[in-house]
């Protein structure tokens, strides 16, 4: 039997430690990710980084230096938040991490506050040049819209978008909307043991993500949730959750812009008309397309009881995701499509109230005193805007819920990494259909107070 060799000198066991040439490939995103950054094409400028680390032992002593600030996925890092005076100081309560969900609402940018110590801003501004640079933007996406043969696919079969994208991301790539109950107190009121029975409808309710977390506090033995949704990819992934319940929770297809003529009279499988306490829509509005709010609008209050009220949450103009949108993405005025084919609207706070409230804006309130002139709109366009309500053939006016509280939520979003600043803006109500059969009350909306209504309660 032959010796056994010295380890170190057989080959076998010799390595090269020298660094691979080979070119690494460039990180991609995910196709969950591509959906959230669906209007990123230029990536945000990175901080050069090629020259090689020296060892630790000859470094220098390190001198803070201030980073230079990259440009937010397109958007200019010049484009600065306006501060508040300095004697609005956030709280340092709110300077610690939490597991819970943080409560917004109290954390102004100032004079003086490092805007890369903390992963969000309450109640920020943003100076007239970020505004000008937006138009700038929202001009550039007028002059190349959508073409005609995807604007008509897009628009004829939107269900077809959705059940890619839920067939695309499984439900490992949505998180719970535990904030839900900070924005909307009242969904934490109907879960306890001694509420009123309450049945809640959430329309879009995606993979689940806001239905579960309020079942999963259920100790009301009178709570029910239905759960409805456009695309029937969703609705599987719901049903098929470990938590699925028939019991407590019911899932269905289910289009909020239905026909009354259609199955079920229009509304939801197993609802009757005036039976519904909440409905929860949270950024589903927005995917819908103008033509079909009215419509979406009279399903809504059919299913409300008198009393009963809408929590809704949805973009806002000025967003980030609109301003970033590039060419070949317009379909008409804050109306957009995204790269997987799904549809995004941006609203105004004035449109919002106008559409469920049925308050006219001043604007065209003016404009319908002046005297009509040869380029008046059509006579087939005002029927059209009107919107004949399918059952008859009737004009009747949009039904016209309470705006009990709306709220414009303007957050800026930071990446501390990477060093971005990302300008969000949400909107944020509670309507009410009038009348006191329902039991469950109104709620309240996360009471954001801005820098008016501080110096208010400081001088009182």
């Amino acid at each position: 039997m032959e010796a056994a060799t010295d380890p170190a000198a057989d080959p076998r066991f010799q390595t090269n430690n020298s660094i691979t040439t080979k070119q690494q490939p460039k990180q991609q995103l995910s196709k969950a990710m591509e959906h959230m950054r669906f209007a990123v094409t230029v990536d945000p400028i990175p901080r050069s980084s090629s020259a090689p680390t020296p060892p630790v032992s000859d470094l220098p002593t390190p001198t803070p230096e201030p980073h230079p600030e990259s440009d937010a996925y397109g958007v200019p890092a010049s484009f600065a938040p306006v501060r508040q005076p300095a004697h609005r100081s956030h709280s340092p309560s709110n300077n610690q991490k939490r597991s819970d969900p943080f409560a917004f609402g109290s954390r102004y940018l100032e004079e003086g506050d490092d805007i890369f110590e903390f992963n969000a801003w309450d109640h920020v501004e943003v100076d007239p040049t970020y505004h000008e640079f937006s138009e700038q933007q929202y001009e550039k996406q007028r002059q190349d819209p959508v073409n005609d043969f995807d604007r008509k696919r897009f628009n004829d079969n939107p269900e077809k978008w959705w059940n890619m994208f839920y067939k695309n991301n499984k439900t490992n790539f949505f998180k719970n909307r535990k904030w839900l109950a900070q924005e909307f107190p009242v969904l934490d009121e109907v879960t306890k043991e001694d509420s009123a029975p309450a049945l809640v409808l959430e329309v879009g309710a995606g993979a689940g993500n806001s239905a579960f977390p309020i079942l999963q506090k259920r100790q009301n033995k009178g709570l029910k949730i239905h759960a409805c949704d456009f695309s029937k990819k969703a609705v599987e992934l719901i049903r098929g959750h470990e938590l699925y319940d028939p019991q407590y929770i019911q899932a269905d297809v289910w289009d909020v812009a239905a026909s009354p003529e259609s199955e079920n009279a229009g509304l939801p499988p197993g609802i009757e008309e005036g039976s519904v306490d909440v409905v929860l829509m949270i950024f589903i509005f927005s995917a819908l397309n103008p033509r079909q709010w009215d419509q979406a609008v009279r399903n809504v209050w059919r299913v409300l009881k008198p009393g009963g009220q809408v929590l809704f949450r949805d973009y806002g103009r000025g967003d980030l995701a609109q301003v970033r949108f590039k060419k070949g993405r317009y379909m008409e005025e804050n109306f957009y499509v995204r790269g997987d084919g799904t549809r995004v609207y941006f609203f105004e706070k004035e449109q919002l109230e106008e559409i469920w409230g049925g308050q006219k804006r001043q604007s065209e309130a003016s404009e319908e005193t002046q005297p009509s002139g040869p380029a008046d709109t059509s006579i087939e366009d005002k029927v059209e805007e009107l919107n004949l309500d399918g059952s008859n053939g009737v004009l009747e006016p949009r039904p016209a819920f309470e705006v009990v509280h709306f709220g414009v939520d303007r957050r800026m979003l930071v990446n501390r990494q990477r060093r971005l600043k990302m300008y969000r803006c949400w909107m944020q109500a509670v309507f009410r259909k009038p009348g006191d059969q329902s039991e469950v009350p109104t709620s309240t909306i996360r009471q954001d107070k801005g820098p008016a209504t501080a110096e208010v309660e400081e001088a009182s």
